[in-house]
């Protein structure tokens, strides 16, 4: 029931058909009174200087864009950046350090799937989950960290950073709840606004390729991810963090009579202890015009 329920909103969101744009034009008023008090919200909020880089990298809209790849793409410029997120779908609360210099500190379940693929990806980087953006921020000067990262903060109006957002197109323009967008871009709210395809692109690896490959995600808008894919027996789609349990895989590899499933790193970090056939498909970003060049540009917006 979970599993329908998401995929209808996101299909409402990005792709609606006939009716649920029906619903959509009949919410306005409601989407109208959102967006109005979300643009007060911003225009009442003071931003604090920490004293520190920050940089903010995300999407104005609901559901997933990219933004991890970016992430860490980003932040292999760096010998010392540090990652921060809300770590959604732990079991867990508060501030929690995933990573420091010394290595991964806790289980997937603690930090959640976003920041364990951080933590895999970035050596270099301290990862910091914590529903309060500014104790982690403290806490990342504290480790000596040079620069922060923030994973999908745009609406962290009271911190003092540059956005980086990514353009996520969709034939539904609207504010919640008629649309997609849980904010706008502010007048007067600087942004570095890049787009999949033309600013970076994506760079695509299997690792462990198998003969018969099975591909499960548990990603937002799994669909985007199709057009990477090799061939595979089958796809099975599942919603955004979904904790997945070892029986239902082995389910789909009885099913397809496979060799492997074939995971991103967001679902392999939640899978990899369960003796399974896994194979990897990697995306990582290649840069194309956030050349180091305009990355210092963004540099310099927040010295």
């Amino acid at each position: 029931m979970k599993k329908a329920l998401v995929f209808w909103v996101e299909e409402y969101f990005y792709n609606p058909k006939i009716l649920q744009k029906f619903l959509s034009y009949f919410l306005f008023p409601l989407s109208w009174l959102y967006c109005f008090i979300m643009y007060l919200r911003f225009k009442s909020i003071t931003a604090e200087d920490f004293g520190i880089k920050i940089i903010s990298v995300g999407n104005l809209t609901v559901g997933g864009s990219g933004k991890t790849p970016l992430v860490s793409a980003l932040a292999e410029h760096y010998e010392k950046p540090a990652i921060i997120l809300r770590g959604y779908g732990r079991e867990s609360k508060g501030m929690i350090i995933v990573k420091d210099k010394n290595g991964i500190l806790c289980d997937v379940k603690r930090s959640g799937d976003e920041a364990m693929v951080y933590a895999k990806k970035l050596p270099n980087a301290v990862v910091i989950v914590s529903e309060d953006r500014k104790i982690a921020i403290n806490k990342a000067k504290e480790l000596g960290c040079e620069i922060v990262f923030l994973d999908d903060a745009y609406s962290k109006h009271n911190i003092k950073k540059h956005d980086i957002l990514i353009n996520v197109k969709t034939k539904n323009e609207f504010c919640l709840p008629s649309g997609p967008y849980r904010e706008k871009l502010w007048q007067g709210k600087g942004a570095l606004v890049v787009e999949d395809g033309v600013d970076f692109k994506r760079v695509v690896r299997v690792k462990n390729p198998r003969k018969k490959m099975s591909f499960v995600t548990a990603i937002a808008r799994p669909q985007r991810v199709d057009k990477y894919l090799p061939d595979v027996v089958s796809k099975n789609y599942f919603e955004d963090h979904h904790s997945f349990t070892k029986e239902e895989l082995e389910t789909i590899l009885r099913k397809d009579k496979s060799d492997s499933l074939l995971v991103t790193l967001k679902d392999y970090v939640k899978i990899e202890d369960f003796g399974l056939p896994l194979s990897l498909l990697d995306l990582d970003i290649d840069l194309i015009n956030i050349s180091l060049k305009n990355y210092r540009k963004v540099e310099a917006h927040i010295k």
